[in-house]
């Protein structure tokens, strides 16, 4: 069975529509989306409306669970005070801005969806069972990798969040990322997505046009922009200013 999974498309059309061609061209068995959908771009409503019309199942990620606990962002901010700029971004204009955009049907199609996907041997999670905000980074130990996901009983995980690919095998577990369509941060800009073909991992990237939807960031006047573009362009995760500019 060839399985392809999609994750962290954070609201950019432009690289999702890139991506859906592709997995086309592939012709995989199935496709699932790993969550962080809409927030951090500027067309979140139609990626949502995207992913309902190719019916792809899926789970839930950090960025769409926050639309609906703002309570959230108090002890995100006490579990990693270092983040303080970042989080008040997210809970902040970034949710009023990607909220106003879903409205409230499309929120409560995000509501609903699961925080883990099976299929047969492989499961799939945004970051780890139990925790929609922390993801072990692809240079983890195996131990640290097995920490995060043996609880999950399976043979194969699969996971997003951190926005970087890699696919490891241990002991008799594989763990890989899927790496981010919308906003990658291992400095390669183009979209990524993982397809798993007979339990096999595979990497994939595909060009896009990032100027066209950066002049779709800023022709939607999302906040924070510049330091949005800047991320699309160069592959890489931009820390924010104190002020959140």
């Amino acid at each position: 069975m060839r399985i392809a999974i999609v994750a962290d498309v954070h609201g950019n059309l432009t690289a999702f529509e890139a991506v859906v061609t592709d997995i086309g061209r592939r012709a995989p068995d199935l496709v699932v989306q790993g969550g962080d959908l809409a927030l951090m771009g500027p067309r979140p409503a139609e990626v949502i409306d995207r992913v309902r019309e190719l019916g792809w199942p899926g789970v839930v990620g950090n960025t769409d669970e926050l639309l609906w606990r703002p309570e959230g962002h108090e002890r995100q901010r006490e579990r990693a005070p270092q983040l303080a700029p970042l989080l008040s971004l997210l809970f902040g204009p970034f949710a009023a801005d990607t909220s106003e955009r879903l409205g409230e049907e499309r929120i409560e199609w995000l509501k609903a969806l699961p925080t883990e996907h099976r299929e047969g041997e492989l499961c799939l999670v945004h970051a780890r069972p139990g925790d929609l905000w922390r993801a072990p980074m692809p240079e983890a130990t195996d131990d640290e990798l097995h920490a995060a996901y043996d609880e999950l009983q399976a043979r194969q995980v699969v996971f997003g969040h951190i926005h970087r690919q890699f696919a490891r095998a241990v002991g008799g577990l594989t763990v890989a990322n899927t790496g981010s369509v919308g906003m990658p941060w291992d400095g390669d800009p183009r979209a990524a997505y993982l397809l798993i073909d007979d339990g096999s991992p595979e990497l994939i990237r595909v060009e896009y046009d990032v100027e066209a939807e950066i002049a779709a960031l800023y022709a939607a006047g999302h906040p924070d922009a510049d330091r949005l573009a800047a991320m699309r362009r160069s592959g890489r995760f931009i820390t924010p200013a104190p002020s959140g500019g």
